[in-house]
């Protein structure tokens, strides 16, 4: 009952340590945007199980805090981004227009956003958008999603100047847009940029990102920062267990500390798991290193069961074959012609393996030529479920 740790998608760690550097450029970024002054939207990107969501809904909070109209929309496989932002975009230009005064740059949003999801003739969840105006037409009805959605974006900021407010759009896993939709949302914060309207987007996927970004609009780097978020540092993992078990008068051995550590690599996700399970384990404190070795065990048979299993089940055998042939030759970034020679096959017939396993979010290219695992601890994972490796083709 009294367990203070959280594992969990999203849930928030009982103690963000490490993280205030990343807060304090967001903070800046929301601060200068509600100003009207430039400033680069901010697209987190770094693997699964550092806190890529509690950042972004701490963001979300702070711009609350600072007088934002925040929504926060996570993307997904097979669902088009125009569908995604159908009701955020809804609720915000509403509750623009319901703000004291008569507004009729949020009147004109709204017949925008209406010809917009005309022109692309989207539906969500079968039923048309729900906003009883006239369209304007001839604005944002051409039926692209590149042109149409700058549109949209520019009545959205008038909208809010309008207001004397901004809007923060808070999008997670962005690396399931697909290239269409990431340089239609590029080209709309480029509009945006250049009208200095009071719109920021703040984003966060896989590593991915950057290379899709870039590849999507030439000058995607000069429109957004792309902080990394990482494993924290040995100082930070140790405190992102010890403060949380000190507020109760528990503490961790200086040994207990460094085994879990080693085991998690210092990945925030992992290190609220061994925190907990520690946690439920020990009979009294200080919790030692003994506790900690029967935590790991029940850490991976939990990790087995549900975080990595649910990744592994989505999986082809040729993917799995590839995955495990990757384990197998290291925790780091490997050659893809490598991988193949692994397998006994040449990287050109493995080259669709490879771009289904970057697609569903499994693996990503940190250099040309390269490939890693998305997910910490996955490699030791594919050892453990595939103890032998498949045949050679």
């Amino acid at each position: 009952m009294q367990n203070p740790f959280s594992p969990g998608a999203g849930s928030p760690p009982p103690e963000l340590a490490g993280r205030t550097p990343l807060l304090e450029q967001a903070h800046l970024t929301l601060g200068r945007v509600k100003a009207g002054r430039p400033e680069r939207s901010l697209l987190l990107v770094g693997l699964r199980g550092v806190g890529k969501t509690v950042l972004l809904n701490k963001i979300r909070e702070m711009a609350d805090r600072e007088g934002y109209r925040a929504v926060l929309i996570e993307a997904h496989e097979g669902k088009p981004l125009a569908a995604l932002l159908l009701p955020a975009l809804r609720q915000l230009l509403i509750s623009l227009d319901r703000m004291a005064q008569i507004s009729q740059k949020a009147k004109r949003g709204l017949r925008v956003l209406k010809s917009f999801f005309n022109g692309l003739k989207v539906k969500y969840q079968d039923i048309e958008i729900g906003i009883d105006v006239d369209p304007e037409t001839g604005v944002a009805d051409s039926g692209s999603l590149e042109a149409d959605l700058s549109e949209v974006f520019i009545a959205l900021g008038e909208a809010a100047a309008d207001r004397g407010t901004a809007v923060a759009l808070i999008i997670d896993e962005m690396q399931y847009l697909n290239e269409e939709e990431l340089s239609a949302l590029i080209m709309a914060m480029h509009q945006i940029s250049q009208r200095q309207l009071p719109v920021v987007l703040v984003g966060a996927g896989l590593p991915q990102l950057v290379g899709l970004s870039g590849r999507s609009k030439s000058y995607a780097e000069r429109l957004f920062q792309f902080p990394e978020v990482g494993a924290l540092q040995p100082a930070d993992a140790a405190a992102a267990l010890q403060e949380p078990v000190q507020e109760q008068g528990i503490q961790f051995t200086p040994e207990a500390l460094q085994e879990i550590i080693r085991q998690t690599r210092g990945y925030p996700y992992f290190l609220q798991e061994w925190g907990y399970q520690a946690w439920n384990l020990a009979a009294a404190s200080p919790i030692g290193i003994d506790v900690v070795q029967r935590a790991t065990n029940e850490s991976i048979r939990r990790l087995d069961a549900n975080f990595f299993r649910v990744r592994f089940d989505r999986l082809t055998p040729r993917e799995k074959e590839y995955l495990r042939a990757l384990a197998d030759l290291g925790d780091t970034a490997q050659r893809s012609g490598d991988i193949a020679e692994r397998m006994g096959v040449k990287v050109q017939g493995i080259a669709p393996v490879r771009n289904g396993l970057i697609k569903k979010g499994m693996i990503y290219s940190p250099a040309h030529g390269d490939t890693a695992f998305t997910v910490p601890l996955f490699g030791d994972f594919m050892k453990r479920i595939m103890p032998t490796e498949p045949n050679r083709h």
